[in-house]
């Protein structure tokens, strides 16, 4: 049977092609191929790389492209705009001088051309906010502090930035469970902000000559069929022409997607805590994924260490961790890699003792070593992923990985390093600081040296001080 290719109408810059396409309406994993012109073709399913302020944290963009082989990288706009000065200038990104064939977000970040740039609204995960959407926008939170991103600044955003692929606004309520009455707007407002999107970058609202090349992702809200059935009708019909991929934000709503819409490529915007659960999220039909974890697990000093399929049948009373802990004193000696086998940088030219000395005396290096070792570990997950389902032995590859490895990640017992903005729940203001002070163990001698001060001569010391110390004496005139 011939592979099933899905492109865009307007320009066909993006074109998706399943490779086992009777399964594009069924929950059942996928094989497929996402291309965009000029891009990395991307084998699915696959994971897209995280960044922090247009980078992936830990890693320079020269030992990026160099030792990994992230193909992928999603940004969150939150990120690159703040709150207006007094001088009311826009965002540093906006500002960049570009030809009329650039990226100004692949030039402000220095991506290679090669690389698939994805740009979202909110970083993922995202930080909670306070109730602050509106029919017209949605909370975000900036390098200053919350803000509303409205439907229009949004689009002039895709319009300026030039991504590869946008995922578009939608209602969200982030860390709690949404009322009934919350649902409905959820609803009309991603509906709305959907329509809005499309029909300003490639409908009759856009300039035929200026029309957006973004390929665009719509959203599709965590909520229930019925709920949703309305704007799911409408992304079937009217929207159709517009819609290049679809953005979801947890596992359960790939079982909501109708047919029409089951050979469009899937981005699951989510938080998988483990391994295990990935596979799962794999196993229904999910393409490209958020992988939050690799990055929680390098900033806890903790290296991964599992494959797929797993390597042998273990007892499941003798399961084996999914990582281990770098900060432990049982690694100080240690002298082999992190993984043995593992074609790493990392592993090739590191070992344990060397990167939990790193960790201890808080070297950066320990983290940027650490991720290109998690990333590496990730990449032939989702190779062997690949593989698997290509031979049709996935689901029970599945089973004996849940029993063979355990069911969540190591615990941190390291510091880690220094917090960034974004990773501080606002809600805890005034919680004490998760790392002492690197100077504290001087404070004593400090308040020591105060003390002494009272008997230490000093250049402002009069003469009767200067004989108080022995210095000299004082004669009477």
């Amino acid at each position: 049977m011939e592979p099933e290719t899905l492109s865009r109408p307007q320009d066909e810059m993006l074109s998706f092609t399943l490779l086992n396409p009777t399964t594009s309406s069924t929950l059942t994993p996928r094989l497929g191929n996402l291309a965009i012109t000029g891009r990395k073709t991307i084998s699915t399913p696959h994971y897209i790389a995280l960044t922090s302020r247009g980078a992936v944290p830990h890693i320079a963009h020269d030992v990026m492209q160099k030792q990994t082989a992230i193909g992928s990288l999603f940004f969150g706009l939150e990120d690159f705009i703040e709150k207006q000065n007094q001088k009311n200038k826009s965002p540093p990104i906006y500002r960049i001088p570009t030809e009329s064939h650039e990226s100004a977000l692949r030039k402000f970040t220095c991506f290679p051309e090669d690389q698939l740039l994805v740009l979202g609204p909110r970083r993922v995960p995202p930080i909670p906010t306070p109730p602050m959407n509106t029919n017209n926008s949605v909370a975000i939170m900036t390098a200053f502090g919350f803000r509303q991103l409205e439907a229009n600044q949004y689009v002039e955003a895709v319009q300026k930035l030039r991504p590869d692929i946008v995922v578009g606004l939608a209602d969200l309520v982030v860390g709690q469970e949404p009322g009934y009455k919350r649902r409905g707007k959820m609803v009309d407002r991603t509906h709305a902000f959907t329509m809005h999107a499309t029909d300003h970058l490639y409908g009759k609202a856009a300039p035929e000559d200026n029309r957006s090349r973004a390929a665009y992702f719509a959203p599709v809200l965590p909520l229930d069929n019925t709920e949703q059935m309305i704007y799911l009708d409408e992304l079937e019909s009217d929207l159709r022409p517009h819609i290049a991929g679809l953005a979801l934000y947890e596992s359960g709503s790939l079982s909501v997607l109708p047919d029409a819409l089951g050979g469009l490529p899937r981005l699951l915007l989510s938080e998988p805590a483990t391994p295990q659960d990935l596979l799962r999220q794999v196993s229904l039909g999910a393409d490209l994924l958020t992988v939050p974890f690799i990055g929680m697990t390098s900033d806890a000093g903790v290296a991964l260490e599992f494959t797929f399929p797993a390597p042998a049948e273990g007892k499941a009373s003798e399961a084996r961790p999914l990582g281990f802990d770098l900060w432990s004193s049982a690694h100080t000696f240690d002298t082999s890699p992190l993984v043995e086998g593992c074609q790493c940088y990392t592993c090739r030219n590191h070992h344990r003792a060397y990167i939990h000395h790193l960790l201890t005396a808080k070297e950066m290096l320990a983290w940027t070593l650490l991720q290109i070792h998690n990333h590496h570990t990730m990449d032939q997950f989702f190779l062997q992923i690949r593989e698997s389902i290509q031979r049709g032995t996935f689901e029970t590859e599945v089973q004996a990985f849940q029993r063979f490895y355990v069911s969540e990640l190591p615990k941190q017992t390291g510091q880690g390093p220094r917090l960034r903005g974004h990773q501080i729940d606002p809600s805890k203001a005034h919680q004490p600081r998760r790392n002492p002070r690197g100077f504290g163990r001087l404070d004593d001698a400090l308040e020591k040296f105060a003390e002494s001060q009272s008997s230490v001569a000093t250049p402002d010391t009069d003469a009767s001080g200067l004989e108080a110390h022995g210095f000299a004496t004082k004669q009477d005139s």
